[in-house]
Parts: C-alpha cells; sequence; structure tokens
C-alpha cells in the first residue's frame, strides 16, 4: 500500500515561513491518516477522503479555503478517477459544498458523472451535501486587497491498496480573479488520470496543464511501457517547451512513488507505512 498528497505551490513572496511549516505539519498528518485509512478501505475511497481533509483545511486552495474568483464568488472544481474501472466522475465550477470532491464521488454511480454549475449545486443539495459558506476572512481580505496566489492552488492525492489498485482525487478552489466559468485542469484528464498501471494528479497553472495533457501523457506512457521517471521526464521537456508551470505526483502498479515540478515550490507528503517523505 502506498499513498502520495500534495497541497499545490507554495508561494515564496506571499507565503511566510510560519505557513510553510504548517503545511508541511498539516500533509504529514492528513497522509498519516489517509494511509491508515487505506489498511481498511479502497484505494478510490481513501483518495476521496485524504482530499476531503484537504478540502477542510483553510491552508490550501480547495473546499474553505478556496480563492475567490473576479466577480467575488468561490467556485470549485474537483474530479476523482478509478484505475481499475478507468471511469472518472466530477463537479466543475461548484458553490456553496464544503467537499466539493465528495459530490464527485458519489457521482460515480451515475450515467452523467461530471457535472457544472448550478447542475452540479443542485445534485449536491438533492442527495444531502450541506450547503456550506466556504469563504474565509483571509480570502476576503485578499480579494478586497487585489492579491491572490498566482493561480498554482491544488490539492490531490494517488493510492495504491492492498489489492494493487490505484486511484486518484483533484480538487481546486481555482486561480483567484479568474474569469467567471473559467475551468481548470482538475476536474479534466488532463489533471486527474488513472488507469491499472499509473496514477496522476496535477497541480500548477491549469492552462499549462491541459495544454499538454500532463496527467494523461505521463499514465499512457507508464501504460506503453515506459518507467515512471522515463514517463515524467519526457512529459515535463514537452511542459517546457511551452514554458509550462506545472507539478505532479504518481503511483505506479509496482508501487513507484514519483514527483516532480516545474518550479520546486510543490508541498507534497507520501507514506508507505514505513517512511515519510514531506517536501518543501
Amino acid at each position: 500500500m502506498k499513498i502520495i498528497i500534495h497541497g499545490g505551490f507554495f508561494s515564496e513572496s506571499d507565503q511566510s515561513h510560519e505557513v510553510k511549516v504548517a503545511k508541511q505539519n498539516s500533509l504529514k498528518e492528513i497522509a498519516q491518516k489517509a494511509y491508515h485509512y487505506l489498511e481498511s478501505h479502497s484505494a478510490f475511497e481513501t483518495v476521496a477522503y485524504a482530499v476531503s481533509l484537504l478540502e477542510d483545511d483553510e491552508l490550501y486552495n480547495a473546499g474553505i479555503g478556496s480563492q475567490i474568483q473576479s466577480d467575488g464568488v468561490i467556485r470549485m472544481s474537483a474530479a476523482i478517477m478509478d484505475g481499475e474501472t478507468q471511469k472518472m466522475s466530477g463537479v466543475i465550477n461548484i458553490q456553496n459544498v464544503k467537499n466539493p470532491i465528495l459530490v464527485a464521488k458519489d457521482l460515480m454511480k451515475e450515467d452523467d458523472r461530471v457535472l457544472g454549475g448550478s447542475g452540479a449545486k443542485n445534485y449536491a443539495s438533492e442527495h444531502g451535501f450541506e450547503d456550506f459558506s466556504t469563504e474565509i476572512p483571509q480570502r476576503r481580505k485578499e480579494y478586497e486587497a487585489k492579491l491572490n496566489n498566482g493561480g498554482k492552488g491544488t490539492v490531490g492525492c494517488v493510492a495504491l491498496d492492498k489489492d494493487g489498485k490505484l486511484a486518484v482525487a483533484t480538487s481546486t478552489g481555482g486561480k483567484g480573479f479568474e474569469i467567471p466559468g473559467r475551468i481548470s485542469d482538475s476536474a479534466t484528464v488532463a489533471g486527474n488520470y488513472a488507469n491499472e498501471f499509473c496514477a496522476v494528479s496535477c497541480t500548477g497553472v491549469g492552462e499549462d496543464i491541459v495544454s499538454n495533457a500532463t496527467s494523461t501523457k505521463i499514465v499512457t506512457r507508464v501504460t506503453d511501457g515506459m518507467d515512471l521517471k522515463q514517463a515524467f521526464d519526457k512529459t515535463f521537456a514537452e511542459l517546457k517547451v511551452i514554458d509550462g508551470f506545472a507539478g505532479a505526483i504518481a503511483i505506479d502498479k509496482n508501487g513507484n512513488i514519483f514527483h516532480q515540478d516545474s518550479y520546486p515550490t510543490m508541498v507534497f507528503a507520501s507514506f508507505d507505512g514505513n517512511q515519510f517523505e514531506v517536501f518543501n
């Protein structure tokens, strides 16, 4: 069993050392909780659980810590993919829901598995997901001061369970101050993808990740026989051509864990039952 989570990119310019340490400690705690959960649950269930914990922490740009868009409204996106069934479900630009990833997980049982805007919110309300004000005072202060986090905030989790099954989940509060209606990579196969061979979650600038099809390329290359490092190296070399800003975490079917970013400020943690790795 293996698990890795990420909390987006850390901006040295507008976040303090204390925030950086707080994120490191939070990621370690969530990785440990998620690993213990994985001991008695599937990879699919675990990635949703881990991302919901990240959404519940205002340190991250997802769930209750989401950024505010240019019209003063918070809209969130999230997706989950089961490597065994190769099915993905998600929500795009959903409002007033505490845990978009849990709505995305619930949608997996539907024929229509990716919903956006008011349709996503209506589904959440009809299926018992509580209305919740995701806005925290700090985000409002940032909005009023016309600050943002550089569009690099996302959270995600990849897990391999005891039965050798892979899954991935990713959630974002957007880049902040975007045009209403903008769609990030997080609820697309560019930012969140898995099959029986590999699972990948991305963070960074959504437009770059979509242009590069980052998650899909890495998983496809591993499926076709490349090892994780080779798949990452080739995909990130292509990302560099467009001066793309992205980071990614992955696990393959053999339990190999890998991560890479185009600028070394992605915050992540992994746990294999014996050893933690916490970075940035």
